[in-house]
């Protein structure tokens, strides 16, 4: 997925996957995953993606400040 957010592209092809995470079984219409990517040029950003019934129905990405980045980080 790509996106621009403040002129600035964040796109999951390009960028490096730093950590995943899974919430709830395959095919669970609640369950959902987050990916935190970084970019080249260093920044952070959150692919988020899940079922329909999850907080993350639809594919999205959402830009992360690196301080951010480590926060959800040690949540694992």
């Amino acid at each position: 997925m790509k996106k621009i957010i403040c002129k600035v592209e964040y796109d999951t092809e390009t960028s490096e996957l730093v950590s995943k995470r899974s919430f709830g079984a395959f095919g669970d219409p609640a369950g959902y995953e987050e990916s935190l990517y970084k970019t080249e040029g260093g920044k952070f950003f959150l692919y988020t993606f899940g079922g329909p019934a999850s907080k993350y129905a639809e594919e999205g990405i959402k830009r992360m400040s690196a301080a951010k980045a480590d926060e959800w980080l040690a949540q694992a």
